[in-house]
């Protein structure tokens, strides 16, 4: 197989400063993308996230993936400000549910799996990078924690992969230890 398609840390730099975090819609799409690309969530693992399940005092969020089997990932303090930020100055106060994240537009409804990837195609094209898929800032995310020295047991803890062997695409790309 191929190597994961994933974006460098100045393209992920750039989506994220595509974002206009001055308006309520900016910041909902900036900590989408930055849940995204810092911890690798699926677009249906972001549009199914709940406030209850941030634990804020603890630093976790409880995601519920594939098989509906539920994990704690620590919630790294810029992902927790700019959730903040959005549930502080962007959330409208007429949204329906408990969902973090919901449509712009009302009915303020929660946000769906295919409303999330529309967002990371529309702000990869903002940047000029092209359409995105969503998956694609999941790579991003592994590839970045196996450039900053994570093993490839921690990256498959992180994307909650069953087996190693999802995991070992990853394998790939550290030229370095294959060397």
């Amino acid at each position: 197989t191929g190597l994961p398609k994933a974006l460098s840390e100045g393209q992920v730099a750039a989506l994220l400063a595509s974002c206009d975090a001055e308006t309520a819609t900016g910041r909902r799409d900036l900590a989408i993308l930055t849940l995204l690309a810092r911890l690798g969530l699926r677009a249906g693992e972001v549009s199914a996230l709940k406030l209850d399940d941030i634990d804020w005092r603890r630093g976790e969020l409880a995601v519920c993936g594939k098989a509906n089997r539920i994990a704690r990932l620590p919630l790294p303090s810029d992902v927790g400000e700019r959730i903040v930020g959005y549930l502080r100055d962007g959330r409208p106060s007429t949204a329906e549910g408990r969902t973090v994240f919901v449509r712009a537009q009302a009915p303020h409804r929660a946000l769906t799996s295919a409303g999330v990837t529309t967002i990371v195609a529309t702000a990869g094209r903002r940047a000029g990078l092209g359409t995105i898929g969503a998956h694609r800032l999941r790579h991003s995310a592994a590839t970045a924690m196996l450039r900053a020295g994570g093993s490839l047991r921690e990256i498959g803890d992180v994307l909650r992969h069953r087996r190693a062997m999802t995991t070992a695409i990853y394998a790939k790309l550290d030229l370095e230890a294959l060397r």
